[in-house]
């Protein structure tokens, strides 16, 4: 087959877009979620990339490289390691670490709080506000900056907030907010 009828490798040098910040916005993190972050960059520096800096080497040094899918797999694979590393250096260097369990005790929702929430139709829910780079929706946890912790920031147990969603205005009564308390894990 004609080379010029081969596909060519994709740019592997796209960096992550970071995570979109408001204007003048900090990039708010609890303490675990920074140790979480930083972790894992240490694992990713100290572990992983030496492994398949290794791979890479042995699978060059047998030979023919046109047609080594470990030499090809374990260099995309690293180029995969190097960005996230530069993702998560550039993270940690921006990180505005807030630990919420100074806020233990009270009833206004800030950085960290687990607020229970009923929507209009009655429904129930509970969320985390954290930051973006450590949210997990599947666990109950929300980015500080989403449309709704921002509804939920500042109010009170007892107030009702107003919500803009694709559906209309939806009205959002606050039941409960909780703290971890000092010396516990948020989350």
């Amino acid at each position: 087959m004609n080379k010029a009828f081969t596909k060519e490798t994709e740019p592997d040098d796209d960096e992550p877009a970071l995570a979109p910040l408001p204007a003048g916005g900090k990039n708010y993190i609890t303490p675990q979620g920074y140790e979480r972050l930083r972790s894992e960059l240490l694992d990713l520096i100290d572990n992983e990339r030496p492994k398949m800096v290794d791979v890479v080497h042995w699978a060059a040094s047998n030979g023919d490289r046109s047609e080594n899918g470990d030499y090809h797999y374990g260099k995309k694979r690293l180029r995969e390691i190097d960005r996230r590393i530069r993702f998560l250096t550039q993270r940690l260097e921006i990180a505005e670490i807030s630990d919420p369990s100074i806020h233990h005790g009270r009833d206004q929702a800030f950085f960290g709080a687990t607020v229970t929430y009923a929507d209009d139709s009655g429904t129930e829910r509970t969320v985390t506000i954290l930051g973006i780079d450590e949210a997990n929706s599947a666990l109950g946890q929300i980015s500080w900056i989403s449309p709704v912790a921002r509804a939920l920031l500042k109010a009170k147990v007892g107030d009702e907030v107003s919500l803009h969603t694709p559906q209309g205005l939806q009205t959002l009564e606050i039941l409960t907010v909780d703290y971890p308390a000092p010396g516990k894990t948020v989350g």
